[in-house]
């Protein structure tokens, strides 16, 4: 649920848009803020399960959880949306630490790694499906409800999974749990919450001075935490972040890999979901179909890295962020070559490739980071992981939405002028415009294309574009009959669609290169990872 949450909702953006009137930053919230809601609460939310007790904390998680996926199946803006996001994902971060706590201490030893390999399996299955389930969900339109359902499913799953622990799971706490660090957590959820937010709505708000006034004064904010965590350390006064982990040169390099390769998946599939579904056109469940090679491949390899990696090392990462760039790249080249035409199956080697990829990449990963961190520690690094993982989650949805968006704006007169030679301006002549009146109407067309384009709510037609539907075309002394106008009106859309398209289609280009990026980051970072994985078993299966 916590997992599918996240992918799951990439490929009913365009539905959710339609239905809420949301803009792309809103859009980008309700992806974004449930990730870094679930990042900065994450540690803190396995820290109250060692207080209060680790059944209880996640049978409250998952109430919250489950009355928080029915809000947003239930919202009526865009807002409520983005809310009940956030709270979903404060409630996953009271729920998800208890399940790795719980297989910890009911597990004895050796029963202890098949335990952590299954919790694997259904993270990698959760990871990699939700765009085909969320695509068959939203064609089904169940009852009506279009995308509704994708936040509605939750309700039985998870009515079953608190009931199940009311029956099944036995109450544990800590007997030496730290204190919470209310200070701590405060200091780096308001201190990442200024640097995502202005990232994801600066565009839409026309880049206002207070954006960056926010994400510059985040910088002191997060460096006061930093010196508060380490003074908190040094007292051992249960530090939120144990600082002394830092002072392991690979586990800082094992979290600036982590950040490139999880900043760059949720991007990949963001610009993936919104190039297929509003640039080409496709439906969510052919968007979901397309998407699946990817999850074929990553299942492969996810199942042959635990045979390979401990024979391999950390040379089983710079395999997989290796294929994967190789594959990201054909998804470009397949972009360029197939143009505005592109079909599903067109892109399914290059996917197939960058799954296989992921596959060696992201199961080893864990084991591999905290190899060269004290066994004591390895709880407290374990929370860190995790909690740069989700954080650069949010932050490449947050970065690449400033590199799409901008991108779109940036080609749009170029994509409106090869529409209109493409389409308009040979439909102009069939109807026997004369020239003046088609040179009025290209350059009509291309304003409202760029108008839209820029536009900080696509959902609002701007006002070029309405006059442009409404010049009369001239027809000498006789006026312009209603079938001539209505025809005028569908060659002007069909314009419209063919520029979308080349937009979309030269845009995802770069947007891609910068998933790329990310994962060409992580593979020059690879070599500063301990050689070998770590040996033990627990806190290292915290994926």
């Amino acid at each position: 649920m916590v997992l599918l949450d996240i992918s799951i909702v990439n490929v009913a953006i365009p539905s959710i848009q339609r239905n809420l009137n949301a803009s792309y930053g809103q859009v980008q919230l309700v992806i974004a803020l449930y990730s870094l809601a679930y990042a900065v609460v994450l540690i803190t939310g396995g820290r109250l399960g060692d207080i209060y007790g680790r059944k209880r904390l996640f049978i409250l998680g998952m109430c919250g959880f489950t009355l928080a996926s029915a809000a947003c199946g239930f919202a009526q803006s865009p807002e409520m949306l983005v809310g009940s996001r956030v709270v979903q994902g404060v409630m996953a971060a009271l729920m998800y630490p208890q399940v790795l706590s719980v297989i910890q201490v009911t597990f004895p030893v050796r029963q202890r790694a098949g335990a952590f390999a299954a919790l694997g399996a259904v993270i990698g299955l959760a990871s990699i499906t939700g765009p085909l389930l969320g695509g068959f969900i939203i064609q089904a339109n169940l009852f009506g409800l279009d995308w509704r359902p994708i936040f509605l499913v939750n309700l039985p799953v998870g009515i079953a999974s608190v009931t199940g622990a009311l029956l099944l799971l036995k109450e544990t706490r800590s007997p030496d749990a730290p204190r919470l660090d209310i200070p701590g957590v405060v200091l780096v959820s308001v201190g990442l919450g200024m640097v995502i937010y202005p990232l994801i709505e600066g565009r839409d708000l026309g880049w206002p001075a207070w954006a960056f006034a926010c994400m510059a004064a985040a910088v002191p904010l997060l460096v006061a935490f930093a010196l508060y965590e380490r003074r908190r350390t040094r007292a051992q006064n249960s530090p939120l972040v144990d600082t002394s982990l830092f002072q392991h040169r690979s586990f800082v390099a094992g979290l600036l890999v982590a950040i490139g390769m999880f900043a760059a998946i949720p991007a990949f599939f963001l610009t993936f979901s919104l190039t297929l579904q509003i640039g080409l056109g496709f439906t969510a469940l052919a968007a979901g179909i397309a998407s699946f090679p990817f999850a074929l491949g990553s299942m492969l390899t996810s199942t042959a890295s635990a045979r390979l990696a401990p024979r391999l090392g950390r040379n089983i990462l710079s395999l997989g962020a290796g294929v994967l760039v190789v594959g990201a790249i054909g998804v470009i080249a397949t972009l360029r070559l197939a143009g505005t035409a592109l079909q599903g199956w067109q892109l399914a080697p290059a996917l197939l490739v960058c799954g296989l990829g992921l596959g060696l990449f992201i199961a080893p990963l864990v084991n591999i980071v905290l190899a060269a961190v004290p066994v004591r520690s390895a709880g407290s690094a374990s929370g860190i992981y995790t909690t740069v993982l989700q954080f650069g989650n949010a932050l490449g949805i947050a970065l690449v939405g400033v590199v799409l968006f901008g991108f779109l704006a940036s080609n749009a007169d170029r994509a409106a002028g090869d529409a209109a030679n493409a389409t308009l301006n040979p439909q102009l002549q069939a109807l026997h415009l004369p020239a003046p009146a088609i040179a009025r109407f290209d350059a009509a067309f291309t304003t409202c294309f760029h108008d839209r384009a820029n536009a900080s709510d696509p959902t609002v037609t701007p006002a070029s574009c309405t006059r442009a539907q409404q010049q009369a075309p001239p027809t000498g002394n006789a006026p312009a009959t209603p079938s001539l106008v209505a025809r005028l009106q569908a060659v002007f859309q069909q314009a419209g669609l063919e520029a979308l398209k080349r937009d979309f289609v030269a845009s995802a280009q770069p947007a891609i290169g910068f998933s790329v990026a990310g994962w060409a980051l992580a593979f020059l970072l690879v070599p500063f990872l301990p050689r070998q994985m770590a040996s033990r078993g627990g806190p290292a299966g915290a994926h």
